[in-house]
């Protein structure tokens, strides 16, 4: 009877530190500073591919760093479909992130003036 209790107190307990989650995220405001212009993104977008999987941390701080224009990146989810694994494997991924800029890997995060001198950028 005691395990029982014990159990029923527990679970109540996750779904209100749940719902106190879910209110708190709903009601904080959230914004995300792009520290690279569009054009940048636009021009690293269309003259490199980087190599992600979900959950990689560094992946994460990756696509951050673009912020909302991520969007014009070419970027691969190397776990997200057997299409994509394979993608991955042809292209010899071995870490993420990989950019791969005129066939060269570079693995890990890179900084935006990194990838503009890597791509040639000339804004």
């Amino acid at each position: 009877m005691e395990k029982e209790k014990f159990i029923t107190f527990a679970i109540i307990l996750v779904v209100l530190l749940v719902a106190a989650t879910v209110i708190f995220l709903k009601n904080t405001s959230f914004t995300v500073k792009d520290t690279v212009s569009e054009a940048e993104a636009r021009w690293i977008g269309s003259h490199s591919v980087v190599y992600t999987q979900a959950g990689c941390s560094h992946c994460i701080e990756q696509e951050n760093l673009f912020g909302t224009n991520w969007k014009y990146i070419n970027s691969v989810d190397c776990v997200s479909s057997p299409e994509n694994i394979q993608a991955c494997i042809n292209a010899n991924i071995t870490a993420t992130p990989t950019w791969v800029i005129n066939n060269q890997q570079y693995i890990g995060f890179q900084s935006i003036d990194t990838l503009k001198n890597l791509t040639g950028y000339q804004g």
